[in-house]
């Protein structure tokens, strides 16, 4: 495994730390990464989403994304876009998150 796909395994790792404050699930089975993206210099870009456009969580919610990736081993840099295209929907759960929540 490359050095590039050693990082974005463990970024995804890290990010299974975050949950969701309202949802016992964490960010990544909830769907809510919607891109990682590791260049040669180990900076990182995530463009990620919410459940819902108004979550009055949402800065909570990306510090906790920001530190976990910033905490992963070799990431220098972290820059997080909140986008909302696609929306989420229940569709992007992973199956971990669909047994997690009972809908299985």
């Amino acid at each position: 495994m490359d050095k590039i796909a050693e990082i974005e395994k463990n970024i995804v790792e890290s990010l299974k730390t975050v949950y969701d404050p309202e949802i016992p699930v964490n960010v990544y089975d909830l769907g809510l990464i919607y891109k990682i993206d590791v260049n040669d210099n180990c900076d990182v870009e995530i463009d990620m989403t919410l459940t819902a456009p108004n979550c009055p969580m949402v800065d909570q919610l990306m510090e906790d994304v920001r530190n976990a990736v910033k905490n992963t081993e070799n990431v220098r840099s972290v820059s997080i876009n909140l986008v909302f295209d696609p929306p989420w929907s229940k569709e992007m759960l992973s199956e971990e998150a669909l047994l997690e929540l009972g809908l299985l």
